[in-house]
């Protein structure tokens, strides 16, 4: 088996490398699964979506050994931030072996890119040491209520919230901090309990943050009148605990940062539909059949499993990456509401990861 540590940079491209907005490509989506265990109306509708639902074949999938290798260049190209989604990706069987792989990776100047990961919870109880273990440094946990009721709604599941909330105390206990909660919001459906989940997380060193809720894929019969601006959902918190806005830790941050007057924590607001975020966003996605995806509302991708499994070398699948990343002028975002994005078909977040 070909040695693909000693992977050079692709002359023709510095770092670091830039999009044709400017743009630096520095966080990497790995998409490990297509399956789930919930039927989230946003993006995995069961109507859809059913129990016959035809997922990847196994062999469809990229293996761990072709993630880890597909990794390394990205790392090799700038990338300095990883994270694991699916669908549910504690669904994939194994998944602490590929969390220690990535944790071996080397940035050019010598650091360990952050490896993190984005679930559901409901197998995290009996994970969450594991990872911890494995390297994982960080867990984003999603939660659309407190309520059974309201969850299950938001789910389309019998999971209990219980199972949800024991695997972010796990999370917490095995130190993979901080414990990120995020909540989509649809009005007429959950924003009745934004002060409440407020209310809850406050004080437990959980960052909280609310999404509003995206048009991703193209199967959750998305309107405008379902979206709770973040305005709304600031304003709701504000009424029981004041807030006091924060700066962003870093660049191309997707949350807006506020904490509690009286100290009681953080939350974040996503607001990609009110307050776009293209102009800054750094993020590219690799599907669960290694196809690269520069943006969430990407039509298609680019096949990297065809070319990685007909051996092509280290530097052509890296020039491939380069390539697809300079040309990149993606901002839906910005365009949701021109004519020609009301016709963009997009893939489904299950599939690229969200």
């Amino acid at each position: 088996m070909a040695d693909h540590r000693n992977f050079e940079v692709p002359r023709d491209y510095a770092l670091p490398l830039q999009d044709r907005l400017q743009r630096p490509l520095r966080d990497l989506r790995i998409s490990v699964t297509d399956r789930c265990n919930l039927r989230c109306t946003y993006c995995m509708p069961r109507e859809v979506f059913d129990d016959n639902h035809p997922h990847l074949a196994r062999n469809a999938l990229l293996t761990f050994e072709e993630i880890e290798r597909l990794a390394r260049l990205f790392v090799s190209l700038g990338v300095n931030k990883i994270r694991l989604t699916g669908g549910e990706p504690l669904l994939r069987r194994g998944i602490e072996r590929l969390v220690e792989k990535l944790a071996r990776l080397q940035t050019p100047d010598g650091a360990a890119p952050e490896i993190a990961l984005t679930t559901n919870a409901v197998l995290l109880a009996r994970k969450a040491q594991a990872l911890k273990d494995a390297g994982l440094n960080r867990v984003t946990v999603s939660l659309d209520g407190l309520s059974d009721a309201t969850f299950r709604r938001m789910s389309d599941s019998d999971v209990p919230v219980s199972a949800v909330l024991a695997g972010i105390e796990a999370a917490q206990a095995a130190g993979l901090k901080p414990v990120k909660v995020n909540m989509v919001v649809k009005r007429g459906v959950n924003e009745h309990e934004i002060a409440a989940m407020a209310a809850h997380f406050r004080h437990s060193g959980i960052v909280l943050r609310f999404i509003e809720y995206m048009d991703v894929g193209s199967s959750n019969g998305w309107r405008m009148d379902d979206v709770v601006p973040a305005r709304e959902i600031l304003d709701r918190i504000a009424k029981s605990f004041p807030l006091q806005q924060l700066d962003a830790n870093y660049s191309g941050e997707v949350a807006e940062r506020w904490r509690y007057a009286d100290g009681g924590g953080e939350i974040g607001v996503i607001a990609s539909v009110t307050q776009a975020f293209c102009h800054a966003c750094s993020r590219a996605r690799l599907s669960t059949d290694g196809k690269l995806h520069n943006c969430l509302f990407a039509s298609d991708g680019l096949d990297l499993r065809g070319p990685l499994r007909d051996g092509a070398g280290d530097g052509t699948l890296a020039n491939l990456i380069a390539d697809s990343w300079s040309k990149r002028d993606d901002r839906y975002s910005q365009l949701r509401h021109t004519a020609s994005a009301g016709t963009h078909s997009k893939v489904e977040m299950f599939y690229i990861g969200g």
